[in-house]
């Protein structure tokens, strides 16, 4: 489960989405790699879901963009 995505060459200047953050009148529920896209196109691209009083929904698309993924590292 990816927990943060940091988008850009340079990660100060970058723009980053991470689950739970606001986005509108909802906030990010899930951002996970588009498996089909790669597989097909060979190009590697995330999506980002929100969720709002109307349920999820997709919101943001990233591909083929320089990206740092943060992963969501649960131990029990």
């Amino acid at each position: 489960m990816i927990r943060k995505i940091v988008i850009g060459r340079d990660p100060k200047d970058a723009m980053a989405y991470y689950v739970g953050m606001r986005a509108g009148t909802g906030k990010v529920a899930a951002i996970l790699q588009d498996e089909a896209w790669l597989y097909k196109y060979s190009v590697v691209r995330y999506n980002i879901y929100i969720e709002n009083e109307q349920g999820t929904m997709l919101w943001k698309t990233i591909d083929n963009m320089p990206c740092i993924v943060e992963y969501d590292l649960k131990f029990e």
